[in-house]
Order: structure tokens, then C-alpha cells, then sequence
């Protein structure tokens, strides 16, 4: 059965309420209950019923828990390396070398090791926000600003790298489709991808000139006069209290308990993909390397608290447990976000998109179209992989069809999935970027949207534009 233009409703819905009344946990939940509302011919009850169990059943997914359960321990780790003065001996350390010592050099600090790490998306938020979180409160520098910078050096910058999980997916999704050099047409890709680029290009811009347009303009106008890196009655993802541990009292403060833990974090993560790839890196499980990484660098924290005396054992678990405690808003937030995006799956709204925009293409505008459709698809069901899967179908046999080039077409779905990924709010690395900086989840979708919307304008411009002169 196909639902038509109520498929398209429930994501809608949760998106439109959550960026209106700020109330993202019951606009999300008020989204999977119309879904399912829907999928149940109209019957409220039996809609609640079902989205609640839509909610229970995203932990059918291994993927989905391990992703919850990551984003959990990132707290433990959070808490460990605070109590054991790892943040603010790296604070003093970097200070001691004067190697940041202005709001923008703490922005610059940010942005190389966000374009550093492409290994996989959330890994370059989570090690952008842990490194330059405790630098931009020092230097008053907004938490959305961060969150920006954390975002867009993620996604964006994995999406233009063939050698890890995101470039691995893109090609197997390329060579179901029959493409017979699907690395060839990856790399001739690559430079046709606009938004990507143009999003490097606008986070590289505003991180080196400091200057700021739209509502990031007044939040940084905030920080800077008042102190106040969060807005006032703005909620940050993860608890104030796992974010305002102080070390301990009479402990030294060695930089080497925060930089060895995140280090761990980084290096784990390309043997992880080894190992889950049954030796290629490329062919690994993204989400469960990501979680050994992060249990990985818990370890190596605790263990350097432990064997410097600075906490014991008990301390460990109990303030882990704690930091843990401190995420709960962001599993629930998660766990939301992957059920309204089963519920659109269920109801089929990326291939209703899909459809609408397959029957209005043509030669000319087929970049555009396939741009176009892809953000929307992408945006109201917070997943670029989602989109891809969706797309990359329809993108081939179209190009071939209506003999459009084919790498822009296939750079067209892959601009438009991570723009829609970028700007929802029911994306995880949209909210991980929130939960990495300390952000309200909201505060930082609507100062991140102006500058996704101008890169995204120049991308469809460039679409139609390289659609009349390459075939």
C-alpha cells in the first residue's frame, strides 16, 4: 500500500513543531505517532500502541544500539578525563605553548582537527568537540558555534574521501546498479560535489574571519559580551553537570589525561574498521568501530587515573556511570530520531519524493531535480545512507536514460543527502554535533540552517549550471 502525500506528513510534522516550540522530545514522539497513526488507518490508539513499539524496536537494529550506547559513553569519558584534570592541564599546556591564544585561533584549533579526522563522521565530532569544547568556553566563544564547526568537518569532508566507511558505501550502492568503474565514477564525482565543497569552502571562510551572519552572528554576539556560551533557557544535549565536573582537588594537571584517551579513540578507529572489514578498512562496520574506539579510549583513562592514584577503581565506575547519566536526553533524543526514521520507511516517503521528481525530470535539470530530491528525502528522515540507497537507483539508470553526465548525477544525490543529513534535526550527526559542543540541539539546527541554505544555493546553481555544459 502506498500512502501518498501523507507519507510525507509525520516527518514534516516533528521537524516543523520541534524548530517552532523548542520542544524536540514531544515533537519527535507526536511525529511517530502520526506515522503510525497512518500505517493504522487513522486509529489514534492503535497508532500509539505501535509508535511506542516503533521506539522499543530500534534496538532490533545493532547498528542503531551501538550508535545509543556510544554516544552514552562518551559522558563516562567526558566525566574521567575532567575529574582527573586531563581538560584543564591540556587548556594550560596549550596556553604554556601559546599555541591558541585568541577566539579565533581557538576556532582554527578546531577546524584543523575537524578536517584531520575523515575517518568517519562521528568520530570527527566527538574528538572536535572534546578537544576545543573547554578552549571556546575559556575564550567565550558560543557552544553553536562548535557545533557548527563539529558538523560541518564531518560529513562533509567523509563524503569527498573514498577510503573509508562513507566512500566504501557509495560504491558498493554504485556496483548493485551495474556501474562497471564504480571507483573511476566515485573520483569524477568527487570534484561535482557542491555542497560538500562549498560547505568546506563556508566553514573554512567563517572559521578564519570570524565573521558570522544570521542567528550564529548573535550568538557569538552573546558569548562575547555576556560570557554566556549557551543562551539562556536553552538546554545543551548532554547535562550541564557531567560538563561542570571540576578535577580534583591537590592533583596536578597533566594534559596527557585527556590527549592520550582521545588519541586512543583516533587510532582505534582505522584498526577497528580492519578488523570489521576482515582486513579492508574500507568494507568495515562504521558504527561498531565507533563504539570500540570510544570503549577504547574509556579504558585508557580509566587506567590512567587508576595508576596515577588519582581516582580508584570505584571512582572510575561510579563517575563513568554518572558522565553516562548525563546523556541520557541524547539516547532518548537518538532513539526518537531512528524510529521516526523507520516510521518514513514504513510509510515509503523517500520513494513517494523519489517519484514525484522522476516523472518532472529532464536532461537539463536532472542534476538540480536529483539534488533537490535528495535534501528533501534526506531531511525528513535524518539519514544520508538512507537517501543514498534510495537515490543512487533512480540517479544511474536516469543518467543513462536521458544520457545526463553521470558523475553529476551520482555527486547530485550524494550533495543532496548530506544537505538534508545536515540541516534536519532528526539527524545523528546533527545531534551528535549538538551533544559534542555542549549545544542546544535546537540553538544549533537554526544557526547552522543560513549558512547550509547559501552553500546549498550555490550548489544548485552550480547543478544547473555544469547540467548545460557536460553531458
Amino acid at each position: 500500500m502506498t500512502y501518498g502525500w501523507l507519507s510525507i506528513l509525520p516527518p514534516l510534522l516533528a521537524i516543523i513543531l520541534a524548530i517552532w516550540t523548542r520542544q524536540v522530545f514531544l515533537s519527535l514522539f507526536l511525529g511517530i505517532w502520526a506515522g503510525w497513526t497512518i500505517l493504522s488507518g487513522g486509529n489514534i490508539f492503535t497508532g500509539l500502541v505501535s509508535g511506542i513499539q516503533a521506539c522499543v524496536d530500534v534496538f532490533k537494529d545493532a547498528g542503531n544500539t551501538r550508535v545509543i550506547i556510544f554516544s552514552a559513553l562518551i559522558g563516562a569519558l567526558i566525566t574521567l578525563t575532567q575529574r582527573s584534570g586531563g581538560v584543564q592541564g591540556f587548556v594550560e599546556w596549550i596556553q604554556r605553548r601559546n599555541l591558541v591564544r585568541s577566539p579565533r585561533g581557538a576556532a582554527i584549533l578546531a577546524w584543523l582537527v575537524g578536517m584531520s579526522i575523515f575517518i568517519e563522521s562521528s568520530i570527527t565530532c566527538l574528538v572536535t568537540g572534546a578537544v576545543s569544547r573547554p578552549l571556546f568556553e575559556r575564550f567565550r566563544i558560543s557552544r553553536e558555534k562548535l557545533a557548527y564547526i563539529c558538523d560541518s568537518t564531518s560529513a562533509p569532508v567523509c563524503i569527498l574521501i573514498p577510503l573509508n566507511a562513507w566512500g566504501a558505501y557509495v560504491l558498493s550502492l554504485l556496483a548493485r546498479e551495474g556501474v562497471e568503474k564504480p571507483i573511476s565514477v566515485f573520483f569524477e564525482a568527487m570534484p561535482l560535489n557542491f555542497y560538500a565543497i562549498l560547505t568546506v569552502g563556508m566553514v573554512t571562510f567563517i572559521t578564519f574571519s570570524f565573521r558570522d551572519f544570521g542567528p550564529m552572528k548573535k550568538a557569538e554576539q552573546r558569548a562575547r559580551e555576556t560570557g554566556k556560551t549557551i543562551a539562556d533557557g536553552s538546554t545543551p544535549v548532554i547535562s550541564e553537570e557531567t560538563i561542570a565536573i571540576e578535577a580534583k582537588e591537590g592533583i596536578p594537571f597533566r594534559a596527557i589525561n585527556m590527549i592520550l584517551p582521545v588519541v586512543s579513540m583516533i587510532v582505534m578507529m582505522p584498526v577497528s574498521l580492519y578488523i570489521t572489514g576482515d582486513g579492508d578498512i574500507t568494507a568495515g562496520s562504521g558504527s561498531t568501530s565507533v563504539l570500540w574506539s570510544v570503549l577504547a579510549a574509556l579504558f585508557v583513562a580509566g587506567v590512567l587515573t587508576v595508576s596515577q592514584r588519582i581516582l580508584t577503581v570505584r571512582e572510575v565506575v561510579d563517575l563513568s556511570l554518572k558522565g553516562m547519566g548525563g546523556l541520557i536526553p541524547l539516547g532518548i533524543l537518538m532513539n526518537f530520531a531512528f524510529a521516526i526514521g523507520d516510521t518514513s520507511k514504513a510509510l515509503g516517503t523517500g520513494m513517494y519524493v523519489a517519484s514525484l521528481a522522476q516523472e518532472a525530470l529532464s536532461p537539463m535539470v536532472v542534476a538540480p531535480l536529483l539534488f533537490i530530491t535528495s535534501s528533501f528525502i534526506a531531511f525528513s528522515t535524518g539519514t544520508s545512507f538512507g537517501t543514498f540507497a534510495i537515490m543512487m537507483p533512480i540517479a544511474v539508470p536516469t543518467a543513462g536514460l536521458m544520457e545526463a553526465n553521470l558523475a553529476l548525477c551520482v555527486a547530485a544525490v550524494l550533495s543532496g543527502g548530506v544537505f538534508g543529513d545536515h540541516t534536519s534535526p532528526i539527524s545523528d550527526t546533527t545531534l551528535v554535533s549538538s551533544m559534542a559542543a555542549a549545544s542546544d540541539h535546537i540553538d544549533h539546527v537554526k544557526t547552522q540552517l543560513p549558512y547550509a541554505l547559501a552553500t546549498a544555493g550555490g550548489a544548485i546553481l552550480l547543478f544547473g549550471l555544469f547540467g548545460v555544459l557536460i553531458h
